[in-house]
């Protein structure tokens, strides 16, 4: 008697989602991207179709504030050049999209100008021709600024600008909405708050093929797998036909080099050179695993490791 794989069938399908504009439609970026278009589960390839493999996005920090000593040792002396550490990303760690973050535009930190930050995003831009989301500092007023100025600078490019939040989403909106980029819709562990978000951007007027959600993503050791069981019922109730959840997710991967066991000096931990790598990475494919169109790393070594894995569950060698 043969077995037969028990089969679920969705009635719904998760959103495709256009990253980066290619020289056809008025952008310069070398590919336009596309995260969604799955109607079944990650990597159930036996029930439906799967989609495009989660995207590997890698992050560019404009302070070396934000970045550990760790990293910057095995990174090497790039990363205190954004543009340059984005064009890495292209040239050599093989990253399908950047995420520029302006963290140095904290009025509690650095302060950074808006027009300053208005030109590291031309510089970005002009270094390398990935597809780019910028975000900014988490501050609102300030990050208004900064982020009509990115928007303008970047006409053309479909950026996607974040992190829109509950109370602090319509400065951003608007400059997506003026010359045509994204937005990150950004919810702190909850489902509710995740689909209020997308609510609240859809009554503003954005369409639901500019927005991309992060549903906050914990690292191992930190509450990782409270956000797999979120990321996966966000993904869960879009399949079943929740149109306001249908919207491909971002998850930022970076935050396991917060860990601080991932970093510490210990010789009963393993080679401290590899464990923060094997952290990210785990972190990483976990929010593949669950649902996640997109994935934000940091480490070259981490995204070499994970492009691995995630062939192999796709059936590849």
């Amino acid at each position: 008697m043969g077995f037969e794989v028990p089969k679920e069938k969705f009635g719904g399908r998760i959103k495709e989602v256009a990253i980066g504009a290619t020289k056809e439609y008025g952008g310069t970026r070398r590919a336009k991207l596309v995260a969604g278009g799955s109607n079944g589960l990650p990597f159930h390839l036996f029930e439906g179709e799967s989609g495009p493999m989660p995207l590997v996005a890698m992050d560019v920090v404009d302070t070396m504030r934000m970045v550990p000593e760790r990293l910057q040792e095995t990174m090497g002396p790039s990363l205190a050049d954004p543009a340059g550490w984005a064009k890495k990303c292209e040239a050599e760690w093989g990253a399908d999209m950047c995420v520029l973050k302006l963290a140095s535009a904290n009025p509690e930190e650095e302060d950074r100008p808006a027009e300053e930050l208005e030109a590291l995003v031309s510089k970005v831009l002009q270094t390398t021709a990935l597809p780019l989301a910028v975000y900014g500092c988490g501050f609102e007023e300030k990050d208004a600024k900064v982020m009509e100025k990115v928007s303008n600078v970047a006409k053309g490019e479909r950026l996607f600008l974040g992190l829109a939040e509950e109370k602090a989403y319509k400065s951003l909106a608007a400059a997506s909405m003026a010359n045509g980029h994204g937005i990150v819709a950004f919810s702190n562990l909850d489902i509710n708050l995740a689909k209020q978000m997308n609510i609240l951007l859809l009554d503003f007027g954005m369409k639901p093929e500019n927005i991309l959600m992060d549903p906050l993503m914990a690292p191992l050791g930190m509450g990782l797998e409270y956000s797999y069981s979120n990321i996966e019922r966000l993904r869960l109730g879009a399949l079943s036909g929740d149109p306001v959840l249908q919207m491909p997710m971002i998850c930022d991967c970076s935050c396991a080099w917060t860990v601080p066991e991932a970093l510490e000096e210990n010789p009963e931990h393993g080679d401290v050179k590899m464990r923060g790598i094997y952290w990210e990475t785990i972190t990483a494919l976990s929010a593949a695993v669950a649902g996640a169109g997109i994935v934000v790393m940091r480490h070259p070594e981490s995204v070499k490791m994970l492009r691995d894995t995630l062939k192999s569950l796709a059936g590849g060698e």
